[in-house]
């Protein structure tokens, strides 16, 4: 029961860091620049993502513009549309393999079947938390060495968005949850190792040869 408890929690995990991982592979705010200027009332708020790149302006106005051009953009983000994507495909067939597998399903056949699949569901979140931390990092260093960096001017510069957070948050809880899925497979494997199923033992067939040679003698 514990363990069945305890795959569910993961589940809940996983479910949380699937939405965030597709929230923050759609949204634009990778990278911020605020720049507010001598008048507050002219700020504009200048954000960049994976897609589109936006600008927010005090007055309520927003514009959005989409990047069409693949090969013009920086290898850092072609390489996180890639991986992003890989992590919400991953993560998405996770979901899929692990409500099979779980205790507390009626799917997926019998315990050892179960087992196979909320494993591979496991190994399906781990990747995916991977995939999505390998893009968080390495546009986190390129907005730092770009902010450290004193030949580019400060209206050039930017802080790390609220993407990126989550994108953290959701890759550390891909990867909890993993972890969780197929460390409980596996207790469970080795537990049937250890502890084998006692055997049954029926009366031999000499016992019934005896009781015959018996019954043989009193006629």
């Amino acid at each position: 029961m514990a363990s069945a408890s305890l795959q569910f929690f993961a589940f809940i995990l996983a479910l949380f860091g699937v939405f965030g991982d597709i929230a923050a592979t759609l949204l634009p705010n990778w990278k911020v620049n605020a720049d507010v200027g001598s008048n507050i009332i002219t700020a504009i708020t200048q954000m960049q993502g994976l897609w589109m790149d936006c600008t927010w302006y005090s007055t309520g106005m927003f514009s959005c513009t989409l990047k069409y051009s693949i090969l013009s953009l920086p290898v850092y983000i072609q390489a996180a549309r890639t991986t992003m994507v890989l992590s919400c495909i991953l993560s998405a067939f996770g979901i899929c393999i692990t409500t099979v597998g779980m205790k507390c399903t009626k799917l997926g056949g019998d315990a050892d079947s179960k087992s196979r699949a909320c494993f591979a569901g496991g190994v399906c979140f781990i990747l995916a938390g991977i995939f999505g931390l390998v893009p968080t990092s390495w546009y986190t260093r390129e907005i730092i060495s770009n902010f450290l960096d004193q030949t580019i001017p400060e209206s050039s510069k930017h802080e790390p968005g609220g993407a990126v957070y989550t994108g953290f948050i959701s890759a550390g809880f891909l990867l909890i949850a993993g972890v969780i899925f197929c460390t409980s497979c596996f207790k469970r494997q080795q537990g049937a190792w250890i502890y084998p199923p006692k055997q049954h033992h029926f009366p031999s067939t000499e016992q019934e040869s005896d009781a015959g040679y018996n019954l043989k003698d009193y006629v």
